[in-house]
């Protein structure tokens, strides 16, 4: 089970995203098949808002060696105040 939060990114010393996340690279999603990704971060990096999103882009900004990725899967943030 992933243990992450939905939206959580990570840096890792591979260059793949494993099962349950996505590199952080800007690509489009269906929002169809990720409902809970795309309610916490909706069109903050793109995307058309009706069948579309976009995660953020992130791939000049890792260091060297080292790539981000996003939880698609996981715990669901709760926003207690």
């Amino acid at each position: 089970m992933n243990e992450c939060f939905i939206g959580q990114i990570i840096l890792v010393p591979f260059d793949f995203a494993p099962l349950g996340f996505v590199p952080c690279d800007g690509q489009l999603m269906p929002i169809s098949s990720n409902c809970a990704l795309f309610s916490l971060i909706g069109t903050t990096f793109g995307g058309d808002g009706q069948t579309t999103f976009a995660v953020p882009n992130l791939k000049d900004k890792a260091p060297a060696g080292v790539h981000y990725i996003m939880a698609t899967e996981g715990i669901y943030p709760s926003r207690d105040f």
